[in-house]
């Protein structure tokens, strides 16, 4: 066997084993809820009032591009303006822009998901 097949099995059976042990212990504890006489509803609780899913992705994905092209543009000031080698500038700063801006979308989902 090469070595080479172990990669892509190995990442295989990670990932199904992943799945796996979520699906496996969620089944554990609604068998559980329910031989105890607790009603299940506990687990829709909070989701009538949610903000709906394709908001926050649309939104951290809109920071996202926001940071990319803040990250372009600002490597794109500092490889003219200075003598920094721009092939490290470019990927460090859209890296860290692209961070930033997904962080920035973090919060700004948080508080409107506090709304």
């Amino acid at each position: 066997m090469s070595v080479e097949i172990l990669i892509p099995i190995s990442l295989f059976l990670m990932i199904f084993g992943i799945v796996y042990l979520i699906y496996s212990t969620r089944n554990r504890e609604r068998l559980a809820l329910i031989e105890k006489g607790v009603d299940a509803s506990i687990f829709l609780k909070g989701r009538d009032n949610a903000v709906p899913a394709w908001k926050i992705f649309v939104l951290n994905f809109a920071f996202l591009l926001i940071g990319i092209g803040l990250g372009f543009f600002i490597a794109l000031f500092l490889s003219t303006y200075t003598s920094m080698n721009s092939d490290v500038i470019y990927p460090a700063t859209i890296i860290t822009m692209s961070g930033v801006g997904l962080l920035a979308g973090f919060h700004k989902a948080k508080d409107l998901d506090k709304q």
